[in-house]
């Protein structure tokens, strides 16, 4: 059963004046195209197609707010990097994440998500430099876990926090054997119970 019972899809936005009310708490999840956002998400809320899953990477095209509990939400954000898009496109949907991640007062935390075979992108650390400027708590989900030995996945968990620092915080995670799903579900509940910042 999920842990969000009440749980489910408000709107999909392609401009800022298409944004639900800023009130609330809210957690964006951010993400290359291919690195596995939408199952992350269905893992996380614990609910079957939550989030549309496609083989064709690029499907989240819009800003999609959800509602996880009463003043509580969660932002899938367009995917970026690998969808087959004109620049034009890509452009626009570069705008609207700027815009997003300048405008909102709710915004508690970004769920970063990547795919642990995979070194940080330059979409990656311009995401995670803007999060840092803007003092926007992140923590990176390395997705696709299962598809490393173990002691792989220990070895890239460990470079990639040194990469990072103390910019974010970083797990394991796999939709296919749930791994780090509890630690990802408190990180987000701990996101949406944080105060705004003055």
């Amino acid at each position: 059963m999920s842990q969000y019972p009440e749980a489910h899809f408000i709107k999909s936005a392609n401009a800022v004046s298409q944004f639900v009310p800023d009130t609330g708490s809210e957690v964006a999840v951010a993400g290359r195209s291919n690195a596995g956002k939408s199952s992350a998400i269905n893992i996380i809320v614990n609910r079957r197609q939550f989030a549309r899953t496609s083989k064709r990477p690029g499907r989240t095209q819009l800003v999609n707010f959800f509602s996880l509990r009463e003043q509580q939400r969660l932002i899938d954000l367009p995917g970026y990097g690998f969808a087959r898009v004109s620049e034009k496109m890509r452009d626009h949907w570069r705008n609207l994440m700027a815009d997003y991640f300048e405008s909102r007062k709710s915004l508690r935390g970004l769920l970063l998500v990547m795919d642990i075979r995979r070194q940080l992108t330059k979409y990656d650390q311009q995401l995670l430099a803007f999060a840092e400027q803007v003092s926007l708590p992140t923590h990176v989900l390395l997705t696709k876990s299962d598809k490393l030995k173990r002691g792989q996945a220990a070895t890239a968990l460990l470079e990639v926090r040194r990469e990072l620092g103390s910019t974010a915080t970083v797990q394991q995670f796999s939709a296919l054997t749930r791994r780090g799903e509890i630690e990802a579900r408190a990180k987000l509940d701990e996101f949406l119970s944080l105060q705004a910042a003055e």
